[in-house]
């Protein structure tokens, strides 16, 4: 490191060791004209420079991940609500020991989802058993967007492997934070949907979606949006859980009202099976 990048290092770390003596004194942050722009949260905040923490969104975990040679991902989409088994069956336990009806019922349901969770953690080991043989260059890595449920499930098998896992968190009104399984390194928060979607696809080899709700649908229609147009490049795109995405969206239905054609039937592929999955991955780049 130079001379002059010293000084620069050393004048940002003063503008922000100022900021933070303001917050840590308790005293009242005004606006101050004088203030260096990139130390000035009212202005970073403002409207007019949305595009700014647009390109700061892009660039942060772009560049922690290539620092840490993370080129290529294994996205999993899932449900936060699902929970991991031996939570959902203490979960049922307590439940019937209340003898509230209703309360049974919600957690033999959740007992039933976390079948999803355990999969999605099996189907993450596979990957990350696969990687850990395999040069740096050719490993992929699972990538999430670091909540709870499936999300959490796919890094927790990556991590009971030993393998490094990104999560791509955000943040929402009931705060929730990245999940202890993730690489500390590699959780990421943002705060557009649209930034983390778009990291999601930058790096993504090929992605499994969970049952889900809002956010697993709105993922699931993007990336077939993207891939369908030629926005992005063809990738495996599984769908997990054969019954439950069979009955939420009917596809067939889409291809006799004519909205989509024959070939769009191709894109994504279901299952049952975390090897299957796994599989249809290798399968498609002959690993």
């Amino acid at each position: 490191m130079d001379a002059t990048t010293k000084l620069r290092d050393s004048r940002l770390a003063d503008a922000w060791a100022e900021l933070h003596n303001y917050a840590v004194s308790g005293n009242p942050l005004h606006a101050d004209a004088y203030r260096l722009a990139f130390a000035d949260p009212e202005f970073m905040l403002r409207r007019e420079t949305r595009g700014i923490r647009f390109q700061l969104e892009l660039l942060k975990p772009d560049l922690g991940q290539t620092a840490q040679g993370i080129e290529s991902t294994v996205v999993v989409y899932g449900s936060a609500r699902f929970l991991a088994p031996e939570v959902a069956e203490q979960q049922l336990q307590d439940a019937r020991t209340s003898g509230d009806a209703e309360r049974i019922a919600l957690a033999e349901r959740a007992l039933g989802n976390a079948r999803y969770y355990d999969a999605a953690r099996q189907f993450a080991r596979l990957v990350a058993e696969y990687s850990e043989a395999r040069p740096p260059a050719e490993r992929l890595y699972v990538c999430t967007g670091g909540g709870p449920g499936i999300m959490e499930g796919a890094n927790r098998g990556a991590w009971e492997a030993g393998a490094p896992n990104v999560g791509l968190n955000i943040t929402l009104p009931h705060e929730q934070s990245g999940n202890r399984y993730i690489t500390p390194a590699l959780s990421f928060k943002f705060h557009y949907f649209a930034m983390r979607k778009m990291h999601f696809m930058m790096r993504a080899k090929a992605l499994v979606v969970f049952p889900g709700g809002f956010g697993t649908l709105d993922e699931l229609f993007e990336v077939l949006t993207l891939v369908q147009t030629g926005k992005a490049r063809p990738v495996p795109i599984v769908l997990f859980g054969s019954r439950f995405w069979r009955s939420v969206i009917n596809f067939d239905v889409l291809l006799e009202h004519g909205t989509i054609s024959p070939a769009d039937l191709s894109l994504f592929h279901i299952t049952d099976e975390p090897a299957e999955a796994w599989e249809l991955i290798r399968a498609f780049y002959q690993l």
